[in-house]
């Protein structure tokens, strides 16, 4: 069992917005700032993390041809509970992240990941994807977010680096999520040609 490369995997090589290109929804809808992309990497890492655990430790007892269903339940409670602390704990990030957290549901990288790895997986092992697709995600988008809210406001985490009259507009913009990511993946290709 190689623990480090069950955790590695989502950080870079299987990176669930940069290399696979999945669960782009929350993406490019709340990485219009760093403040709203870390919230949205928090819950799905609790969503993730949780799922992965319950899907791995009931493997054995699920019944191959309703998995699909089972999944989503323990999912959705995951969701759930996640909503329900944002709303009554932190209600200005509920706001802004709106019927993102509930769908967090349907993301392709939560429920992948329960049928591809925990599915199949023994607990210890899907914790650890888990934990690596989340940091992964989180790595993903919070640097949208960042270069973003940087070049569209002239802030990060609110607080203002230069004079927002002269920033980019359309960086907060929905075009701005798929210019950012269009040039993080480029240079995160390069990267990977120089190390390789």
């Amino acid at each position: 069992m190689n623990f480090w490369k069950d955790f590695n995997q989502g950080l870079i090589k299987e990176n669930p917005v940069l290399r696979l290109m999945i669960g782009l929804c929350p993406v490019l809808a709340v990485s219009n700032n760093a403040t709203n992309a870390l919230a949205m990497s928090v819950a799905v890492a609790f969503v993730l993390i949780g799922s992965n655990f319950v899907v791995a430790l009931i493997r054995k007892i699920v019944p191959d041809e309703i998995r699909i269903p089972i999944f989503i339940i323990i999912i959705s409670t995951f969701v759930t509970i996640s909503d329900y602390v944002m709303q009554a704990y932190f209600q200005d990030l509920h706001h802004a992240l709106g019927v993102f957290v509930p769908l967090i549901v349907v993301n392709c990288i939560i429920l992948g990941r329960a049928e591809a790895f925990a599915y199949k997986n023994p607990v210890l092992n899907s914790v650890l994807d888990g934990v690596g697709m989340s940091i992964g995600f989180a790595l993903a988008l919070g640097s949208i977010g960042m270069i973003r809210e940087l070049l569209g406001a002239g802030s990060v985490f609110g607080f203002q680096i230069f004079n927002p009259a002269v920033a980019a507009t359309i960086m907060i913009l929905p075009p701005g999520a798929f210019i950012t990511i269009g040039f993080l993946m480029a240079a995160l290709n390069k990267w990977e040609n120089k190390v390789q």
